[in-house]
């Protein structure tokens, strides 16, 4: 048996250390997951049904889960498939726009670490949010030579949607170096703060 301690852990952190455990069994055996909320212990079991894995959870505490992995052969190699996450319906109803690649004014080498330091604190938050609008000079956020790429590929992963406006890219001569998230007009750019709860904007 395998244990795998992913208390504290976000998605998709919980699922990839539980899947890389199942990949070291290299046949039959079991996996044991200690996570600290409900989220993760419905995703670990998504990835033991994807896996044809048996599955068994025990709460110990009020932030505390045991979920139990048996599998009765090996599991594959996971490659680039991607791993899916579920975010609480309570959690998607806040945008963020960003229409710079920094944050705030006055400089802007200090502006684009503080924009850089805010995308990876959303994805500490506990309550995430829907969507993620970039355009303009935000543009260049989601894009090759971002230092946010793996922030912003962690919130995918999470189930955040990440849009980047399409006559933006096109205007930096950025349309083929877009790095995460998909691309997206000025109606949806609209629609999604329109339909937004919350928009913040760092």
């Amino acid at each position: 048996m395998i244990e795998v301690n992913a208390m504290g852990e976000a998605c998709p952190i919980p699922v990839v250390k539980t899947l890389h455990a199942l990949q070291e069994l290299n046949g039959a055996g079991t996996v044991q997951t200690l996570v600290d909320n409900e989220i993760a212990v419905q995703n670990l079991t998504r990835l033991a049904e994807s896996k044809g894995c048996a599955i068994r959870t025990e709460k110990r505490g009020e932030k505390e889960f045991c979920v139990t992995i048996t599998t009765e052969g090996a599991v594959a190699e996971s490659g680039d498939e991607e791993i899916s996450c579920t975010v609480p319906a309570a959690q998607k109803k806040t945008v963020v726009v960003i229409s710079a690649d920094h944050m705030g004014e006055g400089d802007d080498e200090l502006g684009r670490i503080l924009l850089k330091g805010f995308l990876f604190a959303l994805t500490q938050q506990e309550k995430l949010p829907s969507t993620l609008l970039f355009y303009n000079g935000g543009a260049r956020v989601t894009c090759e030579g971002s230092p946010s790429l793996e922030d912003l590929k962690n919130l995918a992963a999470l189930g955040v949607e990440i849009l980047t406006c399409g006559t933006c890219l096109s205007h930096y001569g950025l349309t083929d170096r877009l790095q995460v998230g998909g691309v997206t007009n000025m109606y949806v750019i609209t629609e999604k703060q329109m339909q937004a709860d919350l928009v913040l904007r760092p």
